[in-house]
Order: structure tokens, then C-alpha cells, then sequence
């Protein structure tokens, strides 16, 4: 199952609910099980009185979450090649579902972020009424590498960073550190790695009987002040004009080109993630293009529902199975894109992602 949950009973006797990603070895990545497991047992805190707050974690020192089990859907695509994998629409459905309920649970929510945070740990973080980085984080969703697109609902929080920022990390993947997120509110506290012991045991110590917020937010503030000579330097929000000009463009082609340029930037970040794109996937940069733009206008419900007809379309092209062989399967590094330059991707094609791909009622219709 790789979750871990557990609850622990403070002073006043009010519990704390602990749920632990628990896959060291494949970096918490999601499966189906994992997903359908946490999402029960938040369901279960939820509707529990006792239960006051919620923790979600990861495992092992290298990352929170690093993403969703892709190899696995990559697999499904290629024994259902050009149709909707079963473990597609169950998977998808069952995640975002999960994201949906983490943005409006009822109780404090802390999410711990350290180490990677990619994709689908993106979702999860992004989600939590208390989001938590630490030194090791490294924030990103690099879905431009795979030929999928930033999924989860990084339609609504990319689309909703200051200027070109959020376009930008989609269409290139590059990673933010703490700083970086906590500048762009993709973070809400910054603490150090060794200081979850101590917060957990805090979190014991407080009188959930009344003013709980107040509490709460002084308990984070000590803990982030004593934390606070570890925090890294701003990457990306010092770099904001250049981004905003080089993505001041009409179209995902001249976008690609613009920040395809990038690569020879004197700029070491700026470079690196140029060439991310030139060795991403050109279909995936119109996708993400234009859930940006849909999205400006979309509620939290109606984002998850566009994504959810999205990836199973994207399931139903080549080029994410394609990058996932070649990522993460094979690791040449050499994917053979159907379509590999991206003026010349079909405006028909782009648009069919963001069409239909099941039979009636839209399965997340109830959500919100």
C-alpha cells in the first residue's frame, strides 16, 4: 500500500492524524492504491471530531513526493494503444479527486515538502492549507521532459503566478527552491529539516479548545524564525523582467523558440532551463500554453475537470508513452516525438486534448 497513517493523542487529549507517503525507493511516487488509500483516510479525519489536524509526509530523505507512477500509465498506453486506458481514468479521477479535497478540507492541513516535490507531490503540496519547504526542496513540474503537461492543478496555480512566471515553469520545467516558493506563494512556512520532531510535538502541546488559528500561525512563525538563516537565495523572482520579455509572444511556437534561445544565456539558470525545453516535448508546450490561458478564467472545479479530459487524451497520443520510455524505461534521453517541431503540430490536435474522452456525465462533475 506504501501509506502510513497514524494518529497521536495530545495534552488535552485532541488527536493528530500523521499520513506518511511510505516508498523511500521510488521517491513516493503515487500509484492507484496509494492515492485511493490517502484519500480514505483524509475522508476518514475529516468526519472524525476528535481528530484536530492533519499531517502529510513523505519518507526517506530525498523527497516528499516526486511524482505519480508514470511508467506504470505508460505501460497501460502502449497495451491500449490509440483508446483510454482502464488504469487511466481510475488513476486521474482517483487523483484528482484527491487534490480537490486537499484544497477544501475542513481542518488545519500541514503538508511537509522537502526534497523533490515534482508533479503529482506538486498537487498534494499545493493543496494543503500549510505549506511546508525546507532547505532540500526543490519544487517543479517537469511534465515538458515526458510529453504529458503539469497536470494536478498547476492549470490554476501556474496560471494564477505574477506575470510569465508561472507559463514559464511549465513550459520548462525548471525547478524553485524554498525562497522561490515562498516569493511566489507556492509555499506558506520555510523550515529547517530537523525541526518535524519538534513541530509534531508542538502541535500536541496546543489547546485546540479555542483560538486555534491564533495558536497555530504563532507555533509556525517561532519555528520558521528559528529556521530562517537556512533559507536560500530568490532564483527566479530576481529574474522576473527577463522571463516576462522573453514571453511577451503571441503563440506556443514562438514561445518555444523564444526560450529555446535561452540555451546559450550567459545566465547559468536561464540556459539550463532553455535546454529543458529544447529537449522537451513541442506538443507539451502547446498544452501547456493553452490550459494557461483557459484556465484565467476557470474555477478550482472546473480546472480539475479540464485536466481530467487532458490526460486521457494525452493518453491516447504517442508522445507521452514515448517520453516515458525514453526518460525513465530505456533512459536514452532520446525521445522520437510524433510531432518534433513544434510549428508544425496540428492546431486540430492540440485542440482534441481538450476534448471529450468519456462516455457521459463528466466523472469529477460533482465536484465543488
Amino acid at each position: 500500500m506504501s501509506i502510513h497513517c497514524e494518529v497521536l493523542t495530545g495534552v488535552d487529549g485532541a488527536r493528530l492524524g500523521i499520513a506518511t507517503l511510505d516508498a523511500p525507493k521510488a521517491l513516493n511516487a503515487l500509484n492507484l492504491p496509494m492515492i485511493e488509500r490517502l484519500g480514505e483516510q483524509l475522508h476518514s479525519w475529516a468526519h472524525d471530531p476528535g481528530v484536530v489536524c492533519v499531517l502529510l509526509r513523505g519518507s526517506g530523505a530525498k523527497a516528499f513526493c516526486a511524482g505519480g507512477d508514470v511508467r506504470a500509465l505508460a505501460q497501460a498506453c502502449r497495451d491500449h494503444p490509440g483508446s483510454v486506458p482502464p488504469l487511466a481514468a481510475s488513476f486521474f479521477a482517483a487523483e484528482y479527486r484527491l487534490d480537490y479535497a486537499l484544497h477544501t478540507y475542513p481542518k488545519p492541513l500541514l503538508c511537509w515538502g522537502h526534497g523533490h516535490v515534482l508533479g503529482g507531490g506538486m498537487g498534494l503540496l499545493q493543496g494543503a492549507s500549510v505549506r511546508i519547504v525546507t532547505p532540500s526542496s526543490r519544487l517543479a513540474m517537469p511534465e515538458i521532459s515526458i510529453g504529458l503537461y503539469p497536470d494536478v492543478g498547476a492549470s490554476w496555480f501556474l496560471a494564477r503566478l505574477p506575470g510569465k512566471v508561472g507559463l514559464f515553469l511549465g513550459l520548462t520545467g525548471a525547478p524553485i527552491n524554498a525562497r522561490d516558493a515562498l516569493d511566489l506563494d507556492l509555499a506558506d512556512r520555510f523550515l529547517g529539516e530537523q525541526q518535524q520532531d519538534a513541530l509534531i510535538e508542538e502541535l500536541l502541546q496546543l489547546n485546540w479548545q479555542e483560538q486555534t488559528a491564533l495558536q497555530l500561525n504563532s507555533l509556525l512563525k517561532a519555528e520558521q524564525h528559528r529556521a530562517s538563516a537556512e533559507l536560500p537565495a530568490a532564483q527566479w523572482l530576481p529574474r522576473r523582467q527577463v522571463i516576462d520579455e522573453v514571453l511577451d509572444v503571441a503563440d506556443a511556437a514562438s514561445a518555444w523558440r523564444a526560450l529555446e534561445n535561452l540555451k546559450h544565456h550567459p545566465d547559468p539558470l536561464l540556459a539550463e532551463a532553455g535546454q529543458r525545453l529544447h529537449e522537451g516535448c513541442p506538443l507539451t508546450a502547446h498544452l501547456v500554453w493553452e490550459q494557461i490561458r483557459r484556465a484565467r478564467h476557470l474555477s478550482l472545479p472546473q480546472v480539475f475537470q479540464m485536466e481530467y479530459g487532458l490526460s486521457l487524451n494525452c493518453c491516447r497520443h504517442p508522445e507521452f508513452s514515448e517520453g516515458v520510455r525514453a526518460r525513465l524505461i530505456d533512459k536514452d534521453n532520446l525521445p522520437r516525438w510524433h510531432w518534433p517541431d513544434v510549428s508544425q503540430v496540428p492546431a486540430a490536435v492540440v485542440e482534441a486534448h481538450f476534448a471529450k474522452a468519456w462516455e457521459g456525465r463528466h466523472p469529477l462533475a460533482d465536484l465543488g
